[in-house]
């Protein structure tokens, strides 16, 4: 059998030291289906857990076509200027047509890519919003443990991406078309809710009027809801990530807000309680691999589902039936 190419795996030292391939090769480990792979990345990643949590983690969502990656690459490259070591790290869900990546790879951000101090890497989810979730927190943690003091995590906004990402971030940015006439309602109210700012892009040009137009209808929405946080009011800005104008100002949002909820102690209680729903969920899904895995079970899923499509039983008696099954084995 010929010497598996990953064996030795790249070192803590490579990771601590900011080295990019070994970063990559680390999360390469993390999403392999090979269990002896998987396990070596693990292993990597819990002896990194010390040096991990002082990024600042920065979710950013918006529809298809508002201007993510330009945004993204932008606000990177102006991080950079003032010294900070920036990670981009993409939630992508995969095409439900054709299974392949939405957001594509790393080359919507050519600038950035190539730039020291940054690194870029899409994770497709190949249809698991779930597995995916778990790879970018730890892709988020490797990058914070090579010393990437700011993560920035994008979604493709469609779905439950949003919640998502949401869940693993410190601040949740939602970027906004400009002039979108149904674009309060076709904005989820829930992704409003759990924005800490919403960002009007593409205000130059033309488009400055409606990007104006568009930041005063959502700033009256934005007063109607209850804030994410009761030391932090949401904020509406507007930006042209082409011309870069107003982008600094995003980021001293974001800095405003990390100080506000680390003086009150909730960044910190919002971190251990992300900790702890990622440890529950982790136990969720290997209990649900498990389930489906177990002899009996297994067995029975088949038959089980034939009965319940041709309404012989209800799915309340099914599932009963199996967990029944799991119980007594």
């Amino acid at each position: 059998m010929s010497p598996d190419p990953e064996a030795a795996g790249p070192s803590l030292e490579e990771i601590r030291r900011g080295d990019r391939r070994a970063i990559a090769r680390a999360i390469t480990l993390l999403e392999s289906t090979r269990p002896d792979r998987a396990a070596r990345g693990r292993a990597l990643l819990e002896a990194l857990v010390p040096h991990t949590g002082s990024a600042a983690r920065v979710g950013i969502t918006g529809p298809p076509g508002v201007g993510k990656s330009t945004f993204i690459e932008t606000l990177g490259l102006q991080l950079l200027e003032r010294g900070h070591r920036v990670a981009v790290l993409a939630v992508d869900p995969s095409s439900p047509v054709t299974g392949g990546s939405i957001l594509g790879d790393k080359t919507r951000m050519e600038r950035l890519s190539r730039a020291e101090g940054a690194f870029i890497r899409p994770s497709p989810a190949s249809g698991s919003l779930g597995g995916v979730a778990h790879r970018t927190r730890e892709a988020m943690l490797l990058c914070e443990a090579a010393g990437f003091d700011v993560v920035l995590i994008e979604t493709v906004g469609i779905g439950q991406s949003e919640v998502t990402v949401a869940s693993m971030v410190d601040f949740f940015l939602v970027l906004l078309q400009p002039g979108a006439g149904d674009e309060l309602q076709g904005l989820k109210k829930g992704v409003l809710e759990l924005a800490d700012a919403l960002v009007v892009n593409k205000a130059d040009g033309d488009q400055r009027p409606a990007a104006e137009r568009t930041l005063a209808e959502h700033t009256r929405a934005l007063g109607l809801l209850r804030p994410p946080s009761p030391h932090w009011r949401p904020r509406v800005l507007a930006v042209s990530a082409l011309t870069g104008d107003g982008v600094a100002g995003v980021w001293e949002t974001v800095e405003a807000h990390r100080a506000a909820l680390s003086a009150s102690g909730e960044l910190e209680a919002r971190r251990r309680e992300q900790a702890r729903s990622w440890m529950w969920s982790l136990v969720e899904e290997g209990l649900h691999e498990a389930f489906r895995a177990h002899p009996a079970v297994a067995a029975r899923i088949e038959p089980v589902e034939r009965d319940v499509e041709a309404l012989r039983t209800t799915p309340a008696s099914a599932a009963r039936s199996l967990l029944e099954t799991f119980r007594k084995s």
